[in-house]
């Protein structure tokens, strides 16, 4: 079996999916599962709806239309007939969360989050299972819910591999072309869980993992692995082939084409993960597989935007310890703050973190207590795989850079933008 991850890119409109349906006829659809992210940006419009949940707001019904509005628009370009089965089954997904809404009683942010997001990916595989069905491509429409199972860290959930393994054995078909919602999983109440941002890819490696798969193919809008953002970074090039080690280190690092958690299963079995593109999807994209001899011949760059970059020193000048450290490590893990960077002294400790829980204020209160704090905020962190003085120089020139870290292979760097 093949696993195939389509991200949200790919069906933003009805010419999105249909170009998906146009890329299984090219490349074959037999004994492949499709993992289908939500569609566009229907993951932060499905958060605009949650805060106006929690705000109490008189919006909250009118987000959820514009969310139900955007989807019914690309049903009505792919269905001719408004009494096909697919806008009913749509418009219940959008019922239910309007008495999810009106319901629940959780206090709890994240809890509330992962039952409402969750909907993006249900939605938008209903429409697209219903499709390629309404075409002549007969699939099955997989709840990945009741496959996937993890603990109730909500936002961000910790896969249960037995319990997942002995579901997806006895849950997916072989031979069947079978389409199902990457992000998402249940805990042992079976309440959704996600497996965080951009977890679409990781949800492909599980399912690929449990069925010992052939390999795993994620469709983006780019040719395939490039050395740099070409948001961000001009004349980015393709990288050919890389080993996972390469492309472990990328993700580390916060490349954004494969995510972070995708790599490990997939090296544990030794099955390729190929990036190739949706808009060309014959050409070869890139080739992430075993091997030393697979490392990039050029400078890799990888760019996080909106960094907190945290200083911390003692209040009598004596030396952060050991213990001290540990202590640290034990606060940005319980308020969730994602270290990318690490830099310390006698006297002082610096972390660049990613804040994206919001939890910063808070844990700035309880470092205060025992650290002199300092802080820049949206900062942005460089890191380059196989750096040079010129490379360096790529990402410094015009910059204020604050922290500056050399280890054999990788350069980072902490800048903020001069006023």
């Amino acid at each position: 079996m093949k696993v195939f991850k389509f991200g949200g890119a790919s069906v933003k409109d009805a010419e999105g999916i249909k170009n998906v349906y146009s890329v299984l006829q090219q490349v074959g659809h037999e004994d492949v599962l499709l993992v289908i992210s939500a569609m566009g940006k229907t993951t932060n419009a499905l958060e605009v709806v949650i805060k106006n949940y929690f705000d109490k707001s008189a919006e909250l019904l009118a987000s959820i239309q514009e969310v139900r509005k955007y989807h019914n628009q690309i049903l009505l370009e792919l269905f001719e007939d408004e009494n096909h089965a697919v806008f009913a089954a749509v418009g219940k997904i959008f019922s239910d969360l309007e008495v999810f809404l009106k319901g629940t009683k959780s206090p709890n942010y994240n809890y509330v989050y992962d039952q409402v997001v969750s909907l993006g990916e249900v939605v938008s595989t209903t429409i697209v299972s219903h499709y390629f069905n309404h075409v002549g491509l007969k699939n099955t429409w997989v709840d990945v819910r009741e496959l996937i199972k993890t603990d109730n860290t909500y936002r961000d959930a910790i896969v249960d591999w037995d319990a997942t393994q002995k579901n997806i054995s006895k849950g997916i078909k072989k031979k069947n072309l079978n389409i199902t919602q990457g992000f998402l999983g249940s805990d042992e109440n079976n309440f959704t869980t996600t497996l965080g941002r951009e977890g679409s890819d990781y949800t492909a490696a599980i399912f690929a993992y449990c069925l010992n798969a052939e390999s795993v193919t994620i469709w983006k809008d780019v040719p395939g692995v490039l050395n740099a953002d070409p948001r961000y970074f001009d004349n980015a090039v393709l990288l050919n082939q890389i080993s996972y080690r390469e492309a472990i280190e990328l993700a580390f690092y916060g490349a954004t084409v494969i995510h972070p958690k995708t790599l490990q299963p997939l090296q544990r079995k030794e099955i390729p993960l190929y990036v190739k593109s949706f808009v060309n999807p014959l050409l070869p994209g890139t080739s992430v597989s075993k091997g030393a001899d697979l490392e990039p011949q050029t400078s890799c760059f990888i760019v996080k935007k909106n960094q907190l970059l945290i200083s911390l020193s003692s209040l009598d000048f004596s030396f952060i310890m050991e213990e001290n450290i540990s202590e640290i490590f034990l606060l940005l893990h319980k308020y969730r703050m994602k270290v990318s960077l690490i830099q310390n002294s006698a006297i002082s400790f610096s972390v660049c973190v990613d804040d994206k829980f919001g939890n910063f204020a808070e844990l700035k209160a309880v470092l205060s207590k025992k650290f002199k704090v300092t802080y820049n905020d949206d900062v942005s962190l460089y890191t380059i795989r196989h750096f040079s003085d010129k490379s360096e120089a790529t990402v410094t020139t015009g910059k204020e850079v604050l922290v500056k870290q050399t280890s054999r292979e990788t350069l980072q760097i902490v800048t903020k933008e001069i006023a």
